[in-house]
């Protein structure tokens, strides 16, 4: 966990210097709460490692596209890596200037495209032949040129926790196969509506260790390589992201132990270095503070049911994704096995299975830490429940940046027959 994100003072958790029930006594629950300096901090140490070679941070906006972070991170000159025409319109709306956003993504719109095109963004990381003769086309009839990575597949099946999170390998709908990268390499080059600009490769997420990393970069040095001796000129080498976080306590990498395995191969190239971390920027700095309504017991289980669920945190339920809970005020009870559960009218609606802790009460609060990556971005409004209030905090001072959802919202785009 990033340092003092989530100090106890005389036991009770606090976001910084918030205690938790204050924000709650505010804004009440389900609540997302950020912890600024968190991500200020994560974004230094990666920084930090890179200086060595000209780099862009690009930061994957879909593990968590809040306004609040985006413009965080905008602030100490991050770019953004966006998959989609709406990520696009965030980023922009954050700050991010167009210059140091990356659209990558399988299925990008002739819309997105010519969004991208106009806003004139860095490049496009491009996932397939059909892209590419779109964007070509596009370009020609918009009277430019895009420029444009092509992902490479290079066929690396990383160890991940989840089957979902590897992208690397040759079996995933993921970018180019490395048997048709070079020649697609020198067709673009000829293209009149693409400017090839660099390399992309990207092989998973939630990655623990360096090797697969190094894998995956020999793979595309070697390519860059070939096409130089073909007079196909490179800007940049894209590595895409994944660094790993701790979600149980244990070891992560270090930003400086996976920068020492991988920028003096980078340096000696001359290549700006892209990178697309998500998770390793955001993950730590994140709680879920939930309200228990309940406690029940039934077919030898205790069952811990909260007023959050599946619709407001999927991770658990979607990738078996483990987060700590935590009391926000511990009282000193025994501890037993619990399944936390929330409110949705599914058996797949939980947070955490046959978790030992100290057994709440109704009406105290847990915290599910963790969560600053893919909690608020995956949830919904399944079972007609209004998406939670989102938090950021710095310091002493608490501003909400999204306000809770109200049943009025859920049915505000809709249509009378």
């Amino acid at each position: 966990m990033v340092a003092e994100a989530f100090p106890r003072v005389d036991g009770v958790l606090h976001c910084e210097n918030v205690p938790m029930q204050e924000l709650v006594a505010r804004w009440g629950t389900p609540l997302y709460v950020y912890s600024q300096n968190a991500i200020r901090e994560r974004f230094r140490e990666l920084n930090d490692a890179l200086s060595p070679v000209p780099h862009l941070i690009a930061y994957s906006v879909k593990a968590n596209g809040n306004l609040g972070v985006l413009r965080t991170l905008a602030a100490m000159g991050a770019g953004a890596d966006i998959v989609s025409g709406g990520e696009l319109h965030r980023a922009l709306l954050a700050g991010i200037p167009p210059e140091r956003i990356v659209f990558s993504g399988v299925g990008k719109t002739v819309i997105e495209l010519a969004a991208a095109l106009s806003a004139g963004i860095y490049a496009f990381n491009v996932e397939s032949e059909g892209e590419l003769c779109a964007l070509s086309d596009l370009a020609c009839a918009m009277g430019t040129r895009a420029p444009v990575a092509l992902r490479v597949n290079p066929d690396i099946d990383t160890p991940t926790p989840h089957a979902y999170t590897r992208t690397g390998h040759a079996a995933t709908k993921f970018g180019i196969a490395a048997a048709r990268a070079r020649t697609l390499y020198s067709i673009a080059a000829k293209m009149p509506g693409v400017r090839v600009r660099g390399i992309d490769v990207h092989i998973g997420s939630q990655i623990l260790e360096v090797g697969p990393f190094r894998q995956a970069l020999d793979y595309v040095l070697d390519l860059a390589h070939e096409l130089k001796r073909e007079e196909v000129e490179l800007e940049f080498l894209d590595l895409g992201g994944g660094l790993g976080i701790s979600y149980e306590g244990g070891p992560r990498i270090s930003a400086a132990e996976w920068a020492d395995e991988i920028v003096p191969a980078v340096a000696a190239t001359g290549l700006k270095l892209v990178v697309e971390p998500g998770r390793f920027l955001v993950g730590e700095s994140g709680a879920l503070l939930t309200r228990v309504l309940y406690v029940k017991e039934g077919g030898g289980k205790r069952f811990v049911i909260t007023d959050a669920g599946m619709n407001d945190l999927l991770r658990p339920s979607h990738y078996s994704g483990w987060h700590a809970v935590e009391p926000v005020e511990p009282h000193g009870r025994a501890r037993g096995h619990v399944d936390v559960v929330g409110p949705i009218c599914e058996t797949g609606d939980f947070l955490a299975l046959d978790r030992e802790m100290e057994v709440p009460k109704p009406g105290e609060l847990l915290a599910i830490m963790t969560v600053g990556a893919y909690g608020f971005s995956m949830s919904s409004q399944y079972n007609q429940r209004p998406r939670p209030a989102e938090v950021m905090v710095d310091g002493a001072d608490a501003t909400l940046v999204r306000r809770r959802e109200t049943v009025d919202d859920l049915v505000a785009a809709e249509m009378d027959l």
